[in-house]
């Protein structure tokens, strides 16, 4: 069996573990692999390449993909996709494996209505939004460089009078910034999932700064659009000198945690086993309690995932 893998989307550390993974496990499972450069672009340009060990050799290590990524609004046009389909029969590849998020996924659901291509979609996402799943690739090492960047403006608010306002990706999803928040101990943490009660907080830290605190800190989800609003709030309302930081890019790059190397692996080991023992097409390898299972792709795509409650609640900030 010829099988192949390709990166999609936004970029998450762990990707290069679970490409080294993919060429070394198929080649000890007697399959043919192939690498898919340029996601969705290079799939409808035929940047296809048979896979040899040294083409992953010492890459785990490595932010990012080697087989790099893409976004493609060509993919939402039948004749690129057919396109797509005929490079992927010129090289008798059977099996797609497919590193991505949301907007992969769906893009992958509707390549599959149109052509016989069965794929497994691997959730690979610093955003962590995936339905189905408790844990995406890449969240890990994000999370570390979120707390590695927190660590270090926590030094400098205590040094000051001084406010803090950093800003944390996660498009619709407030996840990076609430698991931030609770474990660096912010002050203010706002997501898309639950309404900013101004009053109640403000209330609150100025009774506290009355009481001695001399610096505040803020986590704000991309998603809410409210960095700017709190900023001036925290000048306005509050009276604290103010300083935003939008943490941006870096929360996708860097070197992937041990966790994520090792869910690397295991995501990717998932997905090739039931390429090749399984009739069952287009499926979401998922982790949830510990343990790796399988989702239809329709279930992914058709339900939107949600914040744990239990996280909700650990937020008393926002009580």
């Amino acid at each position: 069996m010829a099988l192949a893998v390709m990166c999609s989307g936004g970029d998450a550390p762990g990707m290069n573990a679970a490409v080294k993974k993919f060429v070394d496990y198929a080649f000890d499972k007697g399959e043919e692999p192939y690498l898919v450069f340029d996601g969705l672009e290079g799939l409808i340009d035929g940047k296809i390449k048979k896979a040899e060990h040294k083409d992953v050799a010492g890459i785990l290590h490595r932010g990012g993909s080697i087989i790099r990524s893409s976004r493609s609004k060509r993919f939402f046009e039948y004749t690129y996709r057919q396109q797509a389909y005929e490079n992927l029969k010129k090289y008798n590849i059977n099996g797609l494996v497919v590193l991505g998020g949301d907007g992969s996924f769906r893009a992958m659901d509707r390549f599959s209505e149109d052509f016989p291509i069965n794929f497994v979609g691997i959730p690979t996402t610093i955003d962590n939004d995936i339905y189905g799943t408790e844990y995406c690739l890449g969240v890990d090492t994000a999370l570390n460089t979120i707390r590695d960047a927190l660590d270090k403006i926590y030094d400098t608010a205590s040094t000051f009078n001084r406010a803090f306002v950093v800003e944390v990706m996660g498009r619709e999803c407030g996840y990076l910034a609430a698991i931030s928040a609770i474990s660096s101990g912010a002050e203010i943490c706002l997501i898309p999932e639950v309404d900013f009660v101004l009053p109640t907080i403000e209330e609150k830290l100025l009774r506290e700064i009355e009481n001695g605190r001399r610096y505040v800190l803020a986590i704000v989800a991309e998603g809410t659009k409210m960095t700017g609003e709190v900023a001036k709030w925290l000048e306005n309302r509050i009276g604290m000198d103010t300083r935003v930081t939008i943490l941006g890019h870096i929360q996708r790059g860097g070197v992937p945690t041990t966790f994520d190397r090792m869910m690397g692996f295991e995501f990717t080991v998932h997905a090739i086993d039931h390429l090749c023992r399984s009739k069952e097409m287009n499926k979401v390898v998922v982790w949830n309690k510990g343990e790796f299972g399988l989702l239809d792709i329709d279930t992914v795509v058709s339900n939107k995932n949600q914040v744990n409650p239990h996280h909700l609640a650990m937020l008393n900030v926002l009580d």
